[in-house]
Parts: structure tokens; sequence; C-alpha cells
């Protein structure tokens, strides 16, 4: 029987997304009788030096944890490091692991291990399948990250592209971002759009009123404006920051943060300096509680800076769907977001540095509790409609079951 192999740096039981995304769909295919291998590295998301299991063998999937340096995600140079022994380890691991007709599905952590897949399956005449979080080495240019010469930024490029037009399907998360990757293969034919979902398939709203969080976190009685997921660089947080700025002397409403990244530091620095008192700031909360921690917000903040668009899409948009919570997305008008946000009704797009809109567009909705539930049910009907755990999992089997079976076609 052929198998199934993913490539991640990260797997269950860690919490990044890309971590649970893996894991939610793995899972479910080896519930279907698949047989499913998972290659990652040894360490978590936060924590560089922990040591997982080499081996292991949860809910029917095979886990193969491989040796990487462990400097972590706090200094560019480490990750690169990181980056680089997880390539040569995964190479030599999936020469040993892939065998003919197996379906090798890349992600994008580390970027470029699409190009060790493509390698991978030509040399073990297995199927490659790529599945795009975000635009490597493009974000790196976006972003200004400056270790990475013209030169080798065209090589990475030119190799990047060769893995996708090698493949057999290139799965993007949204129109802009399969708009850029048909740019690069001009085969728009191996391009599908499947969105990213929820991890937890029973999310829903919870009610200010019977949320414990809420009652935890003493927020009863405030107008939470929320946060939640990873603080990244490709994310905008200085309209953020000033509009917090605004509203320090607003006790009514409370600015809570859930999650971590690299921006995190920064960010409570800023509450630091600034005395802000109306900040509040938790860790990643664990997946079962992934309702309540969603819904402990009245309106959630998503952003992105704009030259990030078509190569990046802001995972945390589909947990905040799913609790039917409206959406201030800090970012372009144009974007993939913003379309879908002005299309469904589900809140406001607020361009980088107008501050001034954002911190009254938040103070427009604390007073008007019935436009407020409006567009909740806009943005809840989008997360029970369009964007579930469902379509994206059966959208996932297809273009898995297209190995055996040529004529199912995917859509762009």
């Amino acid at each position: 029987m052929n198998k199934i192999v993913f490539v991640n740096r990260y797997y269950r039981p860690d919490h990044s997304a890309t971590a649970q995304l893996l894991t939610d769909l793995a899972e479910h295919l080896a519930a279907r009788g698949q047989s499913i291998c998972v290659v990652c590295s040894r360490q978590s998301y936060e924590n560089p030096n922990q040591e997982l299991a080499p081996r292991e063998r949860i809910a029917n999937v095979d886990i193969h944890r491989i040796w990487t340096t462990r400097f972590g995600r706090s200094g560019l140079v480490g990750r690169s490091l990181d980056y680089c022994s997880f390539y040569v380890s995964c190479f030599l691991h999936l020469l040993f692991l892939v065998r003919p007709g197996d379906v090798l599905v890349t992600k994008t952590d580390p970027p470029m291990i699409s190009v060790i897949g493509a390698a991978v399956a030509k040399l073990k005449r297995a199927e490659l399948v790529n599945w795009l979080q975000d635009l490597f080495p493009e974000v790196a240019k976006a972003l200004h990250i400056s270790i990475i010469p013209a030169p080798i930024y065209s090589l990475c490029r030119r190799l990047r592209n060769r893995s996708l037009r090698v493949a057999r399907t290139n799965v993007v998360l949204g129109e802009l971002m399969a708009e850029r990757v048909n740019e690069n293969t001009a085969q728009p034919d191996k391009t599908s759009i499947i969105p990213n979902w929820v991890i937890q398939s029973d999310i829903r709203p919870i009610e200010n009123e019977s949320n414990p969080l809420r009652r935890e976190w003493g927020l009863d009685g405030k107008f939470v404006v929320g946060y939640s997921g990873n603080l990244g660089r490709v994310h905008e947080f200085k309209s953020i920051l000033d509009a917090m700025l605004m509203l320090k002397n607003d006790a009514s409403v409370c600015f809570v943060f859930i999650g971590g990244g690299a921006q995190l530091a920064p960010v409570k620095d800023f509450v630091a300096t600034h005395h802000l008192s109306n900040v509040l700031f938790k860790p990643y909360q664990p997946v079962e509680t992934l309702s309540c921690s969603l819904s402990v917000a009245d309106v959630h903040l998503v952003s992105l800076q704009p030259e990030l668009e078509g190569l990046v899409v802001p995972s945390k948009f589909y947990g905040i769907v799913a609790v039917g919570r409206p959406i201030i997305f800090v970012g372009s008008s144009s974007g993939e977001l913003a379309r879908l946000i002005s299309t469904h009704h589900c809140g406001t797009t607020i361009k980088p540095g107008d501050s001034e809109s954002l911190a009254r567009y938040i103070l427009s909705l604390k007073e008007a509790p019935e436009q407020q539930r409006e567009i909740s049910a806009n943005s809840r009907r989008l997360g029970a409609t369009i964007f579930t755990r469902l379509n994206s999992i059966n959208a996932w089997e297809l273009v898995l079951a297209a190995r055996s079976n040529p004529s199912i076609a995917t859509e762009t």
C-alpha cells in the first residue's frame, strides 16, 4: 500500500498553526485507513530545547522526528542554521522512507523544503504535492531581510519555481496566492485553492456571560478587543499600538493578546513604556478551550503588512469567523481578507497608519451592540458555510486521491 508522507518542521504536540493543521489532516486520513507518515523536527515552535521522541505512533500516524540544530526563532542566523540542518536531515531520511508511488506533501516550514521534496520525488519516483502556507523567498524580500543577497534570492526563486512546476499539485490558501503561483509556474491547472480551517471541529461562539475565561481573566463588563495567534514579522502592529495609546484612559475597553511570536516582546515593551493598564497578555490556549478563548473578544484584530498580500494569508481569520466575531483587518484594502470582509459584511479594513480610524471603529462597535450582533452573525455565517473544516478536508481528499485517478481535477 502506498503511503502519504508529510513534511513540516512542527507536528503534534506542538501548538503552532502549521502543526495543528497538519495533525488534523494527517489523523483524519489515517482514520480513513490511509497509511500516513510525518517527518518533522524534535523541537517545538516556542521551545527549541524541547526534546520530543525520535519515533512515535499517535492516532495511527507514524511520526519521524529528525535531528536539527536548536538555535530557535529569536535570531535570523540561528534560524537559518536550524533550517539548513533540517534540509540535510530531511533529505537523508526521506531517501530511506519514501517508496515509488508514494505521495510526498511538503509544507513551507522551513522555507524551500519543496526543493528537497522535488529532488526526493524524482529520485524515488514518488509524487509531489506542495502545501503552500506562504511564498519564500518573496516573503523574505518583502520583510527586507538583508542576509539574502540578490544572486541568492534569484537562485532560491528559480529552485522554488522548479519545485512548483514538477509537482502534481500546488495547494494555496487564497486567490491572490494562486495568482502569484500561476505567474511563477505558468501552470494554473496545477494550482488548487484550499483554505486553512479551525482545528476544533465543534468550535462555537460562547456568550460573554457564559464564558469562564472572561470571569477568570477579569473581563466581565469590558469591551474586549482581541488578537489571537502568532505575533509575527509579517503582521502590522504600529497602527494597533497607537490606537491602544489613544484608548488608554477608557477603562471600559480592554485589549487581550493571546499567543506569542517575534513581535510579542516589542508589544509588551510598548505597553510597559506607556503604562497601558488596559492590556492583557495570555499564552497560547489549549485546543480544547478554543471556543472560549476566541469568544473572549467582542471584536478581533487581524493585521498584515500590505507588501505581504498574496504571499501570506493570516490563519487566525478562520477561527474568528468560526466563533462569529467582527473582524478589524489592518492591511491593504485590496487584499485577500479585505475582499472577504467587504463581501460578507463581517467587519472593516483599516489602512495601516490610520490609528484614529481604528480607535473610532472600536468605540463605534462598543456603543452599537445591535450593529455588533449583526456583524457577528455575518461572520458566523461565513465560518459555517464557506470556511469549514469539512469543506477543506474534503478538498484535500480529492487532491490526494487524484494520484490514483487522473480524472479528478482541482480548481483554481
